[in-house]
């Protein structure tokens, strides 16, 4: 079961900047084909680390001031948070070693 988190322009200071553990965050659109093919391996690294990482989905149309907050221009894209600052960043839709060579170190 997955234990990712629905993210929103006014849950995101309380999900993500104030969490204690390392936050993974997929940044997605319904129309976006490439957020459709990391979907199912984002979900298996939330189940991979439950506990050690928080994972969360943020939808760039409903939620357009987080997204612009961060720069984001291109979707997919993930961004590891560590003590409430992005840390790494992961542009497209990447091979989950991809991504764990990113989320390993902060954890």
């Amino acid at each position: 079961m997955s234990q990712e988190v629905i993210l929103n322009d006014s849950n995101f200071e309380d999900e993500v900047v104030k969490s204690d553990i390392p936050v993974l965050i997929d940044f997605w659109a319904e129309w976006c084909a490439p957020c459709k093919l990391i979907a199912p391996i984002v979900d298996e690294i939330s189940e991979q680390y439950a506990g050690k990482l928080k994972v969360g989905k943020l939808d760039v149309d409903s939620n357009p001031q987080t997204a612009m907050n961060y720069n984001i221009r291109s979707i997919p894209t993930l961004l590891v948070f560590k003590d409430g600052k992005p840390v790494e960043q992961i542009i497209g839709a990447v091979p989950k070693q991809t991504i764990l060579e990113k989320v390993e170190p902060v954890l």
